[in-house]
């Protein structure tokens, strides 16, 4: 996804600690922080994917006044166009992995810019042909510096799987 200001706030990294369920002390309590070796507060390693909530395109953010699409299989009746791959395919998040130059910190406002990776393809027992599809985003902070490279991995399926 590619974003073209995603601040970094205390508060935000605060409350996205608290939705992962992790209490260290080094996301919201700047005392403790900074008797840390990094000296300040940081957000937790999962953050970039704050991000999306930055990009006014994001297909899974909501928007005002327009139906949602969701994050489970229709919870809305609303069907996502393009989700397969051609012959009644589908598609899903494989992987997510994350590169890290640097803390994330209160005070950054990163751009991410999204970048092709690698494509391959691999045979399924059940849904023929998977298509496996890298997509590399760089966060740059506001001087440029390159903060973390997340890289996910999509697959896409030939066909539907039958469900059993």
């Amino acid at each position: 996804m590619a974003v073209e200001r995603f601040p970094i706030e205390a508060s935000h990294i605060m409350m996205f600690a608290r939705s992962v369920a992790d209490p260290n002390p080094i996301y919201y309590d700047e005392d403790y922080a900074k008797g840390t070796e990094v000296g300040h507060i940081i957000a937790p390693p999962t953050f970039a994917q704050a991000s999306a909530q930055f990009d006014p395109d994001y297909f899974l953010r909501p928007k005002i006044g327009e139906p949602w699409f969701g994050s489970g299989r229709e919870p809305t009746g609303v069907k996502r166009e393009g989700g397969g791959g051609g012959g009644g395919g589908t598609g899903l998040h494989a992987e997510q992995h994350f590169e890290y130059h640097r803390h994330m910190k209160p005070g950054d406002v990163l751009t991410g810019t999204v970048k092709p990776g690698k494509t391959w393809e691999k045979e399924g027992r059940r849904s023929g042909k998977l298509v496996f599809t890298e997509s590399i985003t760089e966060y740059r902070d506001q001087n440029g510096e390159l903060v973390v490279t997340a890289r996910g991995v999509g697959v896409r399926t030939e066909r539907a799987v039958e469900q059993d």
